[in-house]
């Protein structure tokens, strides 16, 4: 390039040449930046889970194999998850959701994609649980099943026995028709304070698609339910677990980890109850949670190798372990504390797994009627 000294062409190609040296100085920068995630890869990790729902030393373990440095925070609810993936931005690397949440947000862009050539332990994943988070994940894109467990039916064996010694334990009848709940009325029925699981199983019951859109199902379901609601003692999402416990209720409709959970009560207590938990019949709603990637996680490879370290057969048995709570990993089961493995209400047989539909995401419309249509059945209003 030649420079005309004392005219206005210099100055211009002087210009030219140093927007050009700019241009290559913003070009090394743009390449010395793209370096920069690869080494945050190897170093960091940011992991959002729910509250003690992971083992003791799970963490610990995965940062002295791999020299990740693990930021580790804990949620207590969806809508605090929820809250924080929408403000965007937001540095996490893994996160826990409900699959129906995941199912919910995978279309707004809110999770990136699996890279399965990064999860060599994939195949540890139980099929069935696998495909059944398909349902939520059509061709298990973008999560990997964490725990998982069922809506079901626990009872205090004895006292259930006393009132009806042919009751069926193996349906939903023993909940939901009037002429048999109707036995138990004096020692105690309960329900969660949930719109959607209560709905969906008397749905099952009644032989409709437990995840109908159409209004006429919802309105079966609530004048159903509406019958039975003088056998109910209350609905409470929290209070059974106590109650089972303590023999101050005899039958609920409750989730398999809490019916777990207040046997351990009873245990604990020194109490002489035996209490029962049964996957009905005619299906009943599994719930699951996930390990996913949000889109915008600064460590995605590191985020693979974490979730690739907790699909080990080891490491998924010492979580499960831990918390009480069941994995789906199918490969885990030798490792499994044995009286956790033998426990059908936590590891049902392969045929009880046949009978479990997925709790699908429900769009606002729908969440709404369903809400509705309960608490006109709850409150007789």
């Amino acid at each position: 390039m030649v420079f005309r000294a004392g005219s206005s062409y210099a100055y211009r190609e002087w210009g030219e040449f140093m927007n050009l040296g700019r241009r290559w100085m913003i070009a090394a920068l743009a390449l010395a930046a793209a370096s920069l995630p690869a080494f945050a890869e190897e170093n960091a990790l940011n992991v959002f889970n729910w509250s003690d729902y992971i083992a003791d030393d799970t963490v610990e373990r995965f940062e002295a194999e791999t020299g990740i440095k693990v930021t580790y925070e804990e949620f207590d609810s969806k809508d605090t998850l929820e809250a924080r993936l929408a403000a965007g931005r937001t540095g996490l690397d893994v996160v826990v959701p409900t699959a129906s949440f995941l199912q919910h947000h995978t279309a707004d862009g809110m999770f990136r994609k699996l890279d399965k050539s990064l999860l060599a332990n994939y195949g540890n994943l139980d099929r069935d649980l696998n495909r059944i988070a398909s349902a939520y994940d059509p061709g298990n894109q973008y999560a990997v099943p964490y725990l998982w467990g069922t809506t079901g039916i626990g009872y205090n064996v004895a006292r259930i026995k006393e009132r009806m010694a042919n009751a069926p334990l193996d349906s939903w009848r023993l909940l939901f028709e009037p002429s048999v709940v109707s036995r138990f009325k004096d020692c105690g029925v309960a329900m969660p304070d949930a719109p959607v699981d209560v709905i969906k199983a008397v749905l099952r019951f009644l032989g409709r698609d437990p995840s109908s859109p159409r209004a006429e199902d919802i309105r079966a379901a609530e004048a159903h339910l509406a019958r039975l609601r003088p056998y109910i003692a209350y609905f409470d999402t929290g209070r059974y677990i106590d109650d089972l416990a303590s023999g101050a209720a005899c039958l609920v409709l409750g989730w398999s980890g809490d019916v777990v959970q207040a046997r351990g009560r009873a245990r604990d207590a020194g109490a002489e109850i035996e209490i029962g938990y049964s996957v009905p019949k005619e299906g009943a709603m599994v719930w699951m949670d996930v390990l996913a990637i949000p889109a915008d996680a600064p460590h995605p490879e590191a985020a693979h190798r974490f979730i690739d370290f907790i699909l080990r057969p080891e490491i998924a048995a010492d979580i499960a372990n831990t918390v009480g709570f069941a994995n789906a990993n199918a490969a885990s089961l030798g490792d499994l504390d044995p009286e956790l493995k033998a426990d059908q209400a936590l590891y049902p047989h392969q045929a009880v797994k046949q009978r479990l539909f997925a709790d699908k995401a429900l769009t606002p419309e729908l969440d709404r009627l369903i809400t509705a249509a309960f608490n006109r059945a709850k409150t007789g209003r």
